[in-house]
Order: C-alpha cells, then structure tokens, then sequence
C-alpha cells in the first residue's frame, strides 16, 4: 500500500496467474500467435505494395488495416511475453504506461475508423459499381486513411490526459498484462465516476459512431445482392465483402464488451480474456481472414512464391 498523499511513479503487473511452468506454456503459445500475426500482416503489406492487381482502394484500406494490427499487437504483446518470462512482477514506468495506454487506444481508434471507412468502400463496389473508381479516387482513398489516423490520435489526447490526473495511491499494483485503463482508475483515490461516465460516453461515440455506416453500409449491400438473379452472381459479389464482414463481426463484438460500458472498472479476468480476443487473436486471424476468403491476394502470393523461386533458381 502507498501513502495516502503520494502517486505511484511506476506499476507493477500481475500478468498471469499460476506457477512458471504454466506461464512458459503461455510464452510459447503467445509468442507463436504474435510471430505468425507479424509475418502474416507484414506479407500482406508487401504484395499490396508489390502486385499491381491489389492497387486499388480495398488493398490500400487493408494494408493500412493490416499495419495497425501490428502496431496495436506490438505494444502490449512483447510486455507481455517479457512478464511471463519473469520470476517475479514486472514493473513499468509511469511514462512508459501513459505511452502504451496511449498508442493502444489511438492505434484501437484508427482501426474503427478504417473498418467504417472499408464497409463505405464496399457499398459503393456493391451498390453502385459504375461510379465507384470516380467516388473512390486515389485523392479520397488518402483523404480518409490519413483522416482515421489522425482523428485516431487526436481523439484519444484527452481521455489518456483525464486518466493520469488522478492520484494513485491505493498501490502501484495492477492486475493486468498491461497498463489498461480499467484496472488503473481502481488504483486512485479520487472519485472516478464522472470520468468514467465521460469515457464511456466517448466510447460509444466512437466504436457505435463507426459501427453505423457499417450497419447502414452492409444492410443496401445485402439488399443490392439479394436482388442479383444468379446463385454465381450473388456468391461473388457476396465474396468481396465477406472478409470484411468477419473482421468487424470480431473486432466490434470483442470492443464493445470490453469499452462500451458505463463501469470502466470491471473484473480483472474478464478484462484479462477480452483483451487476448483484441491483442492476441484478432490480430493473428487478419492474415487469414483477408487471404483464405480472397482469390486477388491468393493468387498474389501465389505469383510472389513463384517469382522467388525463379530468383533462388538464377
């Protein structure tokens, strides 16, 4: 325990339960994940930029997709990995945590932003497919992109702001993996509830705020695809979308159950399990979701894997 008019200059994190054996099992299990997440995310990124079929908007929104699951996987998955690697608790600076919560929740942001602006850029494939490379032009393509980041970080100055100007003298000790938001305002001694009505507020605004044109988005393109006389016309269109689909379906149901309530100071665990759904799995089935589902980008690495080969044989 701390003194009562004293604020903690660093935290310790409790990490996992359970004995060292258990938590070398979890090391190489997470570390697993978090390599095939980078390899995967980072393969994506290059034949974007490499093939010349993927250069049109979809592929310029899912490399940048595709870059922000690294980063988010980056800054908590190696703390993570570092702590289950220790004999004791791990302790992080106080900068160090203002830093990651952060680059988390603004890299967390950008993602919503850019899923919003993908669901956008299928309706108008769906929809209204005559129009769509004069809507869809390379100066909107990087209006928007450069629009989510910056409205990503921009967004989150306050909030990270309003959490650090509490005192925490309850104890220095969190019960996470990481510096989360939830498991730090348990820590100080003033009185949280307005803030955390604020934060929550905020985040409804921006999770339901870009889940709507997704909603409004997906609902004229199932109707656009209804309408398509031919089972073969339906199932292609309905392919374009169908990766898209399953990535907000995961990324959107395991955020809200983790951010949009009004008590950001929930149970320790249940924070712990949505938050590997977020850091952990999500990241490592982007690849998968947007490669398995995806005839284009299959047949680019099909094309890439051959012209290696071509290389190594010269």
């Amino acid at each position: 325990m701390m003194s009562n008019h004293s604020s903690a200059t660093e935290f310790c994190l409790l990490g996992f339960p359970g004995s060292q054996e258990l938590h070398h099992i979890l090391f190489a299990v997470f570390f697993l994940f978090y390599s095939v997440t980078i390899m995967g995310n980072t393969v994506i990124i290059v034949i974007i930029c490499v093939d010349k079929h993927l250069h049109s908007p979809m592929y310029f929104f899912l490399g940048h997709l595709s870059a922000v699951e690294m980063l988010i996987t980056s800054i908590v998955v190696p703390v993570m990995l570092w702590g289950l690697l220790l004999h004791g608790m791990q302790t992080i600076s106080l900068a160090a945590c203002v830093a990651q919560l952060f680059m988390y929740l603004a890299l967390g942001t950008t993602e919503f932003a850019l899923l919003g602006v993908m669901a956008v850029d299928r309706y108008v494939a769906v929809c209204n497919p005559l129009r769509y490379n004069t809507i869809m032009n390379s100066q909107t393509c990087i209006s928007v992109v450069i629009g989510s980041w910056v409205f990503g970080f921009l967004s989150e100055i306050w909030p990270v702001y309003a959490t650090f100007q509490f005192t925490f003298c309850k104890s220095n000790v969190l019960d996470h993996f990481f510096c989360d938001r939830g498991q730090l305002l348990k820590l100080s001694c003033d009185d949280t509830v307005f803030t955390e009505f604020v934060l929550f507020l905020m985040a409804v605004f921006i999770i339901i705020g870009s889940l709507v044109p997704t909603i409004v988005s997906y609902t004229y393109i199932i109707s656009t695809i209804l309408k398509i006389p031919t089972a073969s016309g339906r199932r292609k269109a309905f392919s374009t979308c169908a990766s898209h689909f399953t990535f907000v379906v995961i990324g959107y149901g395991s955020c809200l159950f983790l951010y949009v309530k009004p008590k950001q100071t929930q149970a320790a665990e249940y924070n712990k399990i949505v938050s590997l759904l977020i850091f952990v799995l999500t990241p490592f089935l982007n690849p998968f979701i947007f490669t398995l589902r995806n005839d284009k980008v299959q047949q680019a690495l099909r094309d890439g894997v051959k012209n290696c080969c071509q290389l190594l044989k010269d």
